[in-house]
């Protein structure tokens, strides 16, 4: 009884969403403005009504919030209800987003984060975006050499929408999967990160081209660059000598941090929206007007360094949610009625076009690139989805002429249909990578071959994995007790590593570790010592109870240490056969009490001057990962 209601209680949500959306579907655009509702709020208010309430079904479902924000405005719109009295007020607020979330861009480009991929990550980076709009437009002129173009016949710049559309992965989507699941800092999550930052660079190029696609003038291009180069000087100028000092004065007033960012972000925009009314006044006009999401990315990357950028990003991103709410409930009002099959058909096969162009794109570039056969294709499935840029950009083809009505919604249909994929790819590429193992070895994306120990090579620690804390483990090891370190053997899949192990003294098996054959031959079962400090949120294929029971039936004699994140963790490695179960969180504890007593007697001084060391000699180590 206690199990039904509390089930019951976790539905009420989705109760009371269902009885406000009747109620709004009951009442009628006449009887609100009887009331005398300005139509801004009403259309406001039904937006925000139905998007909110579709996205908390949503939730419950575990389909991208993206997705029901588009959903509403469905059904708000002309194909729908008709409750919007006006389409025109929440298109208005809906460009204050797109202006807000260019900004939150522009103060989250972390130029650090991009080169640490290394120089081949930066060059599938930097190409793999005009490649696969290469392979979509080519694909599209395929397919209408055939008979078969449909919509994407309509008009000449079809194709080359198609491979837009196709050519970025979702920022929005992606990077929230990887922080839920505690991955960003994995080999996957980097290689994704880095790619989708490009993919961001090279759509804001696309939007500033954009308008000369159908008549491209190389004179005109250039001096939109131009235009955009004077509004970065402006905008340097003005944040090292004016915006950083204003922000200083008021950094005591959090209140005004948001209304200090918004003051600098539309400053901007007002800018590069009026430079060639400036211009005019010289006698002369050569169209530089820089677009105000461009002019808001500038103002936001001018000020991403600055010691206020984690305020403001914290401050304006919740603003900017809210806006860019109602700039996807607008583009679910502008989908035109969808007649037939011929649409939700084509939306399949450009979702279709986008999966597959991770297969045949992605994913020789990143194994050509040097990384592993399984990171490669991880990442690759984890990006098969359509960018919401590419939603930005066929909104913006539309209103220019460029692709018709029916081209663009049936790419937010695929957008819709890949953003409900996203999670169930994420969370299974893993098991996807293992069932197309084999048919990638044979067409020749090899895994790097497993190396036998020979049985005469002493193997006494073996090392399971590589990550942040073993990273550092290593480095202390080789410092302290060189003489451990040529007997020490590192399993680990991640091959981009494995010259800096190397590099340390240490002998590195390319393998799985949930994999019994791999850890039979890197002799793992030949070990003293075995040692596991990847935790179960990082874990693939295995969990370290597993892990330990495995270890323990190839090698009783060893003496296994392993991690635990929980405390009832702990016990079920001791009982799995761990001989030593450490927890990070326990080792931080003691260091924070001791850090807590020392202030409290006032002596915080020697705890900084310790800590102040170990920074310090920290800066000068070189570890296998940073």
């Amino acid at each position: 009884m206690r199990e039904r209601l509390i089930t019951r209680f976790r539905e009420l949500p989705i109760v009371i969403a269902l009885a406000a959306l009747l109620s709004a579907i009951m009442a009628s655009p006449a009887s609100a403005a009887g009331g005398a509702v300005p139509t801004l709020v009403q259309d406001m208010g039904a937006a925000l009504l139905f998007a909110g309430g579709i996205a908390v079904i949503f939730a419950r479902l575990k389909i991208p919030s993206i997705a029901a924000f588009i959903l509403a405005g469905v059904f708000l719109g002309p194909q729908g209800f008709h409750m919007i009295t006006d389409p025109a007020n929440v298109d208005t607020i809906a460009q204050i987003g797109f202006v807000l979330l260019l900004f939150v861009i522009g103060l989250e480009i972390n130029l650090r984060s991009l080169f640490s991929g290394g120089r081949l990550i930066l060059l599938v980076g930097l190409a793999q975006y005009p490649i696969t709009l290469l392979f979509g437009m080519l694909f599209a002129k395929l397919v209408i050499y055939m008979g078969f173009g449909g919509v994407l016949d309509d008009t000449p710049l079809g194709p080359l929408y198609l491979g837009i559309a196709i050519a970025g992965s979702s920022s929005l989507l992606v990077v929230k999967l990887f922080q839920e699941h505690f991955q960003l800092d994995t080999q996957p999550g980097r290689i994704s990160l880095t790619i989708l930052i490009f993919q961001d660079i090279w759509a804001i190029i696309v939007t500033l081209i954009q308008p000369a696609f159908d008549s491209p003038d190389i004179k005109a291009i250039g001096f939109s660059f131009l235009g955009i180069g004077i509004l970065v000087v402006i905008a340097v100028f003005l944040s090292r000598t004016i915006v950083d000092r204003a922000f200083s004065w008021i950094a005591k007033m959090p209140e005004l941090i948001l209304l200090g960012a918004m003051s600098w972000c539309f400053a901007m925009v007002a800018i590069g929206t009026n430079i060639d009314t400036f211009t005019k006044m010289f006698g002369f006009n050569w169209h530089m007007t820089v677009s105000s999401g461009m002019a808001a990315l500038i103002a936001g990357a001018t000020i991403a360094s600055s010691p206020y950028s984690t305020e403001i990003v914290t401050k304006v991103g919740l603003v900017k949610d809210f806006f860019i709410t109602l700039f996807f409930v607008g583009l679910g009002i502008a989908l035109p009625a969808i007649n037939g099959w011929s649409g939700p058909l084509t939306a399949l096969g450009i979702a279709f076009l986008a999966v597959l162009a991770r297969q045949l794109v992605f994913f020789p570039m990143l194994y050509f690139a040097g990384v592993d056969q399984r990171n490669a294709q991880v990442s690759s499935i984890r990006l098969a989805q359509i960018s919401e840029f590419g939603l930005v950009i066929a909104y913006l083809g539309l209103s220019f002429g460029h692709i018709s009505k029916d081209l663009s919604s049936a790419i937010i249909l695929a957008f819709v249909f890949t953003a409900v994929m996203t999670t169930p790819l994420f969370e299974g590429a893993y098991r996807i990578h293992e069932i197309m193992q084999g048919f990638l070895n044979r067409i020749g994306f090899k895994e790097p071959e497993e190396t036998v120990e020979e049985e005469s090579d002493e193997v006494e620690l073996a090392i399971l994995g590589i990550h942040r804390d073993a990273s550092s483990f290593v480095t202390e090891l080789a410092k302290t007790h060189p003489h451990l370190i040529a007997k020490t053997t590192v399993v680990d899949f991640n091959v981009a590593i494995h010259d800096r192990i190397r590099g340390m003294g240490v002998k590195v098996k390319y393998g799985d570790i949930s994999n019994e054959e791999s850890l039979i031959h890197a002799g793992v079962n030949r070990a003293k010592i075995i040692v596991c400090t990847i935790s179960d949120d990082l874990l693939r294929g295995i969990t370290n109870r597993d892990l330990v029971r495995l270890l323990r039936h190839l090698n009783p004699e060893a003496t296994i240490i392993s991690n635990a994140i929980q405390m009832q963790g702990w016990r079920d490695l001791k009982e799995a056969g761990a001989d030593i179960v450490y927890m990070s969180r326990l080792e931080v504890a003691k260091s924070l009490v001791r850090a807590v007593v020392l202030a409290d007697e006032d002596r915080a001084e020697e705890f900084v001057d310790e800590q102040y060391a170990t920074v310090s000699e920290a800066r000068l180590r070189r570890e296998i990962m940073d």
